[in-house]
């Protein structure tokens, strides 16, 4: 972290006009990059591709919780100028890293802005990346919250090139006349994460909506296995299914008996043997003839990544893991039948004790913790965003300051820093982290440590950011592997 602090200026608004007008022309340059060459730019982890301009000036603020000192635009300006005239290939950058290496930490000295840009980001010029050349056909089947929600990400995504591209979503035929319009309405419109970024119209006779450029055919089928999607130009597809209603093998499989599939997805923990997948912890275990896999649950994305660091650093002797879960639509709007026990009392009026398998789930992405974790869940009246408590015996003893200050550096600095955020405000709450792309946050003020003894708060967007999870599987499954800057440690 710099000790160097930027000077107060003499008109603050005369300032902001100044950033605002860089931010202005960052926005453009930003995405010609990401459409001409498919290079993302990013800010500290930010993604600085579709954003406001007031988003991004945001962005830039944020850098003084990871270096002690706000990055301005006038530092990444110039930044994104000289990659610019670059001839780079497919990368994702972190220009806010770039120019802190540069301005604060003295590693260009004595070169231009120019002539370090170019020093750094030598090894990415011409570079064709490992990204496919055609993107790969993504179907989901299913289109509920986190179908939906993947569909936001693969069409935001779509834009600059990325390597996928949503061709189709499968459903059952709903009993109203107008079932198409519907299904795009509830793309367009969604009651937590707010409107669709872009344009959706609907083209009946083609029975599709496209969606900022991108032709989605609705396919209506009642089981997996009975699908052609090559009539509609589908081949060598991935499947996301995320209706959890097969979680095995067996049921999973009737997807590779529809002609242009190719790999499965499972939104829910596997069943049996299938590999249960938490991106940036475990993605190593993905083989390239692997078929069928599972992307875990929203809870299991959301505490491995924070009990891997926690084990490798102070060992975790054993532990209870309660999560404080936003309600789902499997529970009831008013007291109704279930079947399992609770859950048929009204969700939005109750806190609901339940069971959660993620406890259990952890096992089969860190075998080291197999039979040292409990777990219990209790839903709450709130429709997104949870909570994961972590109670932990840990082999040694220590502070929290200590414990935070190693969380702080995992979630900026390490492998897992797209897993792992850090809050340290003492002011956030649930709705603060509507949206979160990561699959946790670390609450900092929240931690409580005697001795060995550890309790720990994560928020996660168990909507969003699973979400975001499940296409970092995908992206694994298909080899995708982009050149970064900086490069790994």
């Amino acid at each position: 972290m710099t000790d160097r602090k930027r000077p107060r200026p003499d008109d603050y608004f005369k300032d902001w006009k100044e950033r605002e007008a860089l931010a202005e022309d960052i926005i453009p340059l930003v995405g010609r990059l990401a459409r001409e060459k498919n290079v993302k730019c990013f800010c500290y982890d930010r993604s600085m591709v579709n954003t406001s301009v007031l988003e991004l000036m945001k962005t830039h603020r944020y850098v003084r919780q990871v270096e002690g000192n706000e990055l301005s635009e006038r530092e990444t300006h110039p930044v994104l100028l000289a990659m610019s005239q670059l001839d780079l290939g497919p990368a994702h950058i972190d220009v806010g890293r770039l120019a802190v290496n540069y301005y604060d930490k003295n590693h260009g000295e004595g070169l231009s802005i120019d002539e370090y840009v170019r020093e750094q980001l030598g090894y990415l010029l011409a570079s064709e990346g490992t990204q496919v050349e055609k993107p790969r056909d993504v179907v989901l089947y299913g289109f509920g919250r986190i179908g939906r929600l993947v569909a936001r990400i693969l069409i935001d995504k779509a834009a600059g090139g990325e390597a996928f591209r949503l061709r189709a979503v499968v459903v059952r035929k709903g009993s109203a006349p107008n079932d198409l319009e519907k299904r795009a309405s509830l793309l367009r419109r969604d009651s937590v994460h707010g409107a669709f970024k872009g344009t959706i119209r609907v083209d009946e006779e083609r029975q599709s909506f496209v969606a900022n450029g991108n032709e989605v055919r609705v396919i209506y089928a009642s089981s997996p296995d009975s699908i052609d999607y090559t009539e509609y130009g589908i081949n060598d597809a991935i499947i996301i299914d995320n209706t959890g209603v097969w979680r095995d093998e067996e049921g999973l499989s009737q997807h590779l008996k529809s002609k242009g599939a190719a790999k499965v997805i499972l939104t829910a923990p596997g069943k049996g043997d299938i590999k249960n997948i938490v991106a940036g912890i475990n993605n190593e275990d993905i083989a390239a003839d692997d078929s069928i896999i599972s992307a875990a649950s929203c809870t299991t994305n959301a505490i491995v990544p924070p009990l891997k660091a926690i084990d490798d650093k102070f060992g975790i002797l054993h532990g209870h893991v309660e999560t404080v879960h936003a309600y789902t639509n499997d529970q009831n709007l008013i007291d109704n039948y279930h079947k399992a026990d609770r859950r048929g009392r009204s969700a939005p009026l109750n806190m609901v004790i339940t069971e959660t398998g993620a406890a259990k789930a952890v096992a089969k992405v860190l075998p080291q913790l197999s039979g040292k974790l409990t777990g219990n869940a209790i839903r709450v009246p709130t429709p997104n965003v949870s909570m994961a408590i972590l109670n932990l015996t840990l082999a040694e003893e220590t502070d929290a300051d200590t414990l935070n200050e190693y969380m702080r550096h995992m979630a900026l600095h390490s492998s897992m820093r797209r897993q792992i955020d850090y809050s340290a405000s003492p002011e956030v709450v649930s709705s603060d982290f509507v949206g979160s792309r990561t699959a946790c946050v670390y609450d900092a003020r929240a931690t409580i440590v005697s001795g060995n003894q550890a309790v720990m708060y994560l928020w996660y967007d168990n909507e969003f950011g699973y979400s975001c999870q499940v296409y970092r599987v995908m992206e694994r499954m298909a080899g995708v592997n982009y050149a970064v800057y900086p490069q790994a440690a």
